[in-house]
């Protein structure tokens, strides 16, 4: 059975405490990642622990911490990204500052040490000998097909975008300061040993990256040192910082980051201006205008926040009688830039539909769900107060993976549009394993056919 260490108890041990830890001996088979669904590939990315109790007792709460004594799960690790593995990455044209930072923390502050334009890998090899400084490789998944194949999953798995970074320090150095960042945070120790120290939480679930200062942070509330196939989980907020211990070999990890922006606090931001909208319609005291020289006053006056406070218990009752939430943004942004589906060879059955075309008398099934999301929203060729909805389905099959979580790179959506009445025939298709054209909720057989043909041009169904 796997030893338990007890937890921490919030930072009030007289010297460091270890982390929430399990310690795994080696099974003695291969071990590596289950990818047959992506709540399996989760599953065994945190073995032992199960994924009930890992949401109940660590997500968004406390560190975890699995040390892992199996030279197989460790190979793997290492098969994910070396140090090696740069000399042919720089080879196919990586550039300063967009795919590679190269930094080093001196005297608690991160200096940069950057070149510009192009990298070139003996400069590289030059900054990391003999400046001691870290290599931070961003977004590795875009040409490691390993990492792809995981983080694809992952984000079938959480419903949000999953980054990257491999951090690659040389022995006696630190590449960053102390900090907390804005992600659930997932570290996979690839090559050599890292010693972490983790703190209490200043701002806890924080929604923004910030440096913190020694001075304020206290003494470590846990320490520990990651070797190949250990792994780290923290959640947002959590003040961290990581050495290699002197007189060993390099260290490499990877840290996979995910929920950014992904709070209620978003969803309520994302779904309140649709709702609004809506309700505007019908409300004529919604529509009124504000009092005179409102916005020119120094604080709200208390007649003003009596109406807001009436206008949002009225929106929180349309909330509650209301199955169709409006989602302005944060649906199509994650579908938009999250990776398409893992494949291997051409991606030809993303791109270019396959096998029968449907017709009226023909079974067909739902094909890469988990990258498909419906949405409901205005039609943009009505400008007018009567404006019709229409029914979104937004896709992920023609993404390009080259481009993934790199914020700045021009992006496009892919899907189509449908009108409203169409919704009852597409829920049809969504919940159940297969279906005849021909049984879809449509006043016409015509309907019916130019739905499926439609949805099959996108590779979106299969006929069985």
């Amino acid at each position: 059975m796997p030893k338990k260490a007890k937890p921490a108890e919030n930072g009030k041990e007289e010297g460091p405490a270890p982390c929430k830890q399990v310690k795994v001996a080696a099974a003695g088979g291969p071990c590596t990642l289950n990818f047959d669904s992506p709540s399996d590939l989760f599953e065994s990315l945190i073995s032992p622990i199960k994924t009930e109790t890992f949401f109940q007792e660590f997500w968004e709460q406390k560190p975890l911490l699995i040390q892992r004594d199996d030279p197989a799960l460790a190979t793997y690790y290492q098969s994910l990204f070396r140090l090696s593995d740069l000399k042919s990455l720089c080879s196919r044209g990586m550039y300063y500052g967009r795919d590679i930072n190269v930094c080093r923390c001196v005297n608690g502050k991160k200096k940069v040490l950057n070149k510009d334009g192009k990298v070139h890998f003996l400069q590289l090899r030059k900054d990391f000998d003999q400046k001691r400084a870290t290599i931070q490789f961003h977004q590795p998944q875009r040409f490691k097909d390993e990492l792809w194949r995981i983080q694809e999953k992952l984000e079938c798995y959480f419903g949000s975008l999953v980054g990257s970074n491999v951090y690659i320090t040389p022995a006696g150095s630190q590449g960053l300061p102390p900090h907390y960042d804005d992600v659930e945070v997932f570290i996979l120790q690839l090559e050599g040993e890292k010693r972490w120290r983790l703190y209490q939480p200043t701002v806890p679930l924080a929604r923004e990256y910030s440096v913190e200062a020694e001075g304020r942070i206290g003494r470590p509330a846990h320490e520990f040192t990651l070797k190949p196939g250990d792994f780290l989980y923290f959640p947002r907020g959590t003040i961290h910082q990581a050495d290699t211990p002197p007189g060993l070999a390099h260290s490499a990890h990877l840290t996979i980051s995910t929920y950014q922006n992904n709070s209620w606090g978003d969803f309520l931001l994302d779904t309140i201006s649709g709702l609004v909208f809506d309700t505007a319609k019908e409300d004529l005291e919604l529509r009124g205008g504000l009092p005179r020289q409102l916005l020119l006053q120094v604080e709200t006056t208390a007649v003003a926040r009596r109406r807001l406070s009436g206008f949002l218990r009225m929106l929180a009752d349309r909330l509650e009688g209301t199955k169709e939430l409006l989602s302005a943004d944060m649906k199509k942004d994650f579908v938009m830039n999250r990776l398409p589906p893992y494949y291997v060879g051409d991606g030809a059955e993303l791109s270019t539909p396959g096998g029968q075309l449907p017709r009226l008398d023909s079974i067909v099934r739902l094909q890469f769900k988990d990258h498909i999301i419906l949405t409901v929203g205005p039609d943009p060729d009505r400008s007018d107060e009567t404006q019709e909805k229409m029914v979104y389905i937004y896709h992920s099959l023609k993404n390009r993976r080259e481009t993934h979580m790199m914020g700045n790179e021009e992006t496009e959506s892919h899907g189509l549009r449908f009108p409203l009445s169409h919704m009852d025939a597409l829920r049809q298709i969504w919940n159940t394993t297969a279906i005849s054209v021909k049984d879809l909720n449509l006043t016409t057989d015509e309907e019916k056919e130019s739905l499926a043909l439609a949805l099959w041009t996108e590779c979106l169904i299969q006929v069985v």
